[in-house]
């Protein structure tokens, strides 16, 4: 049974938002615990040996969803979350509707979306280098992945959140929105 002290954050936000940058720190901070959706199509494309692409793992999550269901990965995240011993528990990479079926009947669970400029949102892809192939991606490369069926499922998501964080400011000003929620929520 979860315990109902926990607060889930599930954070949602398009390619390069800024969610890693939120994750890290609310862990920091608050040292809350972080379960990525990625994480899990990460180690399964590590055991195949297969390279950890953006596009590997779109077809992995494809695949995993087609064959046990659209809400295979939203039932892992949900035994991570009840497993965490954390006040604070952030579920990060949030692209269907079906990643948060579980969540958001916990009473306790907060959606929030990040907006941050497309542009910016490239430039960020491009430095953090963060999958094969990012750092030599092109802006037209970048706006059609922007386009992709995920992507476009993120945009409906956002319109449920709880609380919007708009990432186009400074870090500084990033970090007082996250503090200003979690005061709200605590």
């Amino acid at each position: 049974m979860l315990n109902r002290k926990k607060i889930i954050l599930g954070i949602i936000g398009e390619i390069a938002a800024g969610k890693t940058t939120i994750s890290d720190y609310l862990k920091k901070q608050y040292k809350a615990t972080s379960f990525r959706f990625s994480d899990m199509l990460r180690d399964i494309l590590n055991r195949l040996y297969l390279q950890k692409t953006r596009e590997n793992m779109q077809k992995l999550s494809t695949l995993l969803r087609q064959n046990f269901g659209e809400d295979i990965m939203s039932k892992t995240i949900l035994h991570d979350v009840q497993n965490a011993k954390s006040k604070f528990i952030i579920t990060e990479g949030i692209r269907r509707p079906s990643d948060t079926l579980y969540l958001k009947e916990l009473s306790n669970f907060y959606l929030i979306a990040i907006n941050t400029k497309m542009r910016l949102r490239y430039e960020r892809l491009i430095k953090r280098n963060e999958n094969i192939g990012d750092k030599n991606k092109t802006w037209q490369e970048f706006r059609k992945e922007s386009k992709q069926e995920a992507e476009q499922k993120i945009r409906k998501i956002t319109k449920q959140a709880d609380f919007i964080i708009d990432n186009n400011g400074s870090l500084k000003q990033l970090y007082k929105q996250i503090n200003e929620i979690i005061n709200k929520i605590e």
